[in-house]
């Protein structure tokens, strides 16, 4: 595995030559304070762990002022009956208050319900329900994010944020104000690299007391990331990620995922 994976990114880095198509929306899970271009869309596959699956669609209805929707699915593949994460979709907004400059970055607001993950409601412990109703990882909710990008060989963007999620916390009754942060760097110009911190403090306060039937969520340290963006055609991406490479949680290994991106315009 190991193998295969350093000879992609050497065989990627030396003969991809597409371009990226528009500013990233996302690292590997933090918002940017990028948009799409007016009249595009994007369509993300996220292949999650234990068959999940979770599409995305965003349209640029101007160039500051994005919409989408996504529609998880668990145990899609597998020979486990597939299960829907949340009846309804969730939904994601981002308007771009101000473009960047040399001196300013961009600054965006935002609202995403797509929590990572499982969405657990009702959860039975021996003879009692609980009812939690939220994601393994909670949506980031309202938020405000700067991103600003210079040129280092190649585009050096550094994006950071606060994020409030005030529906996520029945069960836990922790609703503090998030902070996230993040990079990205090109290797080329179709290659990039994503790091990015989601200190997860609206996740911390009762890692204790969750552990039903092997769920269990935050436990203070926060969630590291990092992914390989790789441009494969003008309008088609593919990223590896590496999640939660702090262990936040009792996994044994980082989680990991891939998510396939297409781009068009209209």
């Amino acid at each position: 595995m190991k193998n295969f994976l350093f000879i992609f990114i050497v065989l990627s880095v030396l003969f991809s030559q597409s371009e990226h198509p528009h500013p990233p929306l996302n690292l590997v899970s933090t918002p940017t304070g990028g948009t799409l271009p007016r009249g595009s869309y994007t369509m993300e596959m996220l292949l999650q762990k234990n068959g999940g699956f979770l599409p995305k669609l965003a349209v640029g209805i101007t160039d500051h002022f994005t919409i989408g929707m996504s529609y998880g699915l668990q145990k899609l593949v597998g020979d486990e009956k597939p299960e829907v994460s949340r009846p309804k979709p969730e939904v994601q907004i981002k308007y771009q208050l101000y473009d960047e400059t040399l001196k300013r970055p961009a600054i965006v607001i935002g609202l995403d319900t797509q929590g990572r993950g499982a969405y657990r409601g009702k959860v039975k412990e021996e003879n009692e329900k609980k009812i939690l109703n939220r994601y393994d990882q909670k949506a980031w909710g309202l938020y405000v994010v700067m991103s600003k990008n210079y040129n280092l060989l190649g585009n050096l963007g550094f994006h950071g944020g606060l994020s409030k999620n005030s529906w996520e916390n029945d069960y836990d009754d922790d609703g503090q104000t998030n902070l996230f942060f993040g990079l990205d760097k090109e290797i080329n110009r179709s290659f990039s690299f994503l790091l990015e911190y989601d200190a997860a403090y609206n996740d911390d306060n009762s890692s204790d007391d969750i552990d039903l039937n092997e769920i269990t969520f935050g436990k203070g340290k926060g969630y590291l990331n990092a992914g390989f963006r790789w441009v494969i055609a003008k309008n088609l991406l593919f990223e590896f990620n590496f999640n939660n490479i702090t262990k936040n949680t009792d996994a044994e290994y980082t989680n990991r995922e891939i998510k396939i991106m297409y781009s068009e315009f209209f």
